[in-house]
């Protein structure tokens, strides 16, 4: 697999050039869901989970975001929202910011960047979309099946074998949280795909043996990598 830049060339530059380093150590929140929404943030280093909590007290978690990735939920050219999630280092992270009202005269001076800054809010939006969409339509095993479809999308690295090694040492607690299911459910499903010769795992890590095995069973829509992945 090869990982797709989240952001174009000329977001990394106007980051660099106007941004505000942030140093945020691991399990520390970089936002919460109900806080002011009025910066934007850029992954220079790290992870980043960005969750949601359920009314009944449930974590969801909705991506999994490395370097080269945008976070926030800044609305532009109207009164600041809230965040609806929330954002928490999984390891020492860098990001730098930029404030809402800044981001707002530098897309108003180039149309371009503009244009892309719409395009990167299309495609947040079909990728949040995508994942509500099988958390939904297919079950606890579709929910799970697309999520390692996704892991291997953003994090796959393919050995000798064609065989899928997702580089990212995730616990099954956290793949429950992406799938909105118990860790237990995660355990059994897992240890069944094993079974089957599916998927193989060590400790937090999983290769995946069959991956059009995963997409026939949820009917997958062959959708395009830069939409179906876990940043």
């Amino acid at each position: 697999m090869v990982l797709i830049d989240m952001v174009p060339m000329n977001f990394n530059t106007l980051f660099e050039e106007h941004g505000l380093l942030l140093k945020i150590d691991k399990g520390n929140q970089i936002f919460q869901e109900g806080e002011s929404a009025d910066e934007l943030f850029f992954i220079q280093k790290g992870s980043v989970q960005v969750s949601k909590e359920t009314e009944n007290g449930k974590e969801l978690t909705l991506r999994i975001c490395g370097p080269n990735s945008l976070l926030g939920e800044c609305s532009i050219f109207e009164l600041p929202g809230n965040h609806t999630m929330s954002a928490k280092a999984l390891t020492n992270t860098e990001l730098l910011t930029i404030k809402k009202s800044a981001l707002e005269m530098l897309l108003t001076q180039q149309p371009s960047l503009m244009i892309e800054y719409i395009k990167w809010l299309q495609n947040e939006h079909l990728k949040t979309q995508s994942i509500l969409r099988d958390l939904v339509m297919h079950g606890k095993k579709g929910a799970l099946y697309s999520t390692l479809i996704r892991l291997a999308n953003t994090f796959g690295k393919y050995d000798e074998n064609e065989n899928i090694y997702i580089d990212s040492n995730l616990t099954n607690s956290d793949i429950a949280n992406l799938c909105s299911t118990s860790r237990e459910m995660v355990n059994r499903m897992l240890n069944d795909l094993k079974k089957q010769g599916i998927i193989s795992f060590d400790k937090s890590n999983i290769t995946i043996h069959n991956l059009e095995y995963l997409k026939k069973e949820i009917c997958c829509e062959n959708c395009p990598l830069s939409i179906c992945r876990i940043d």
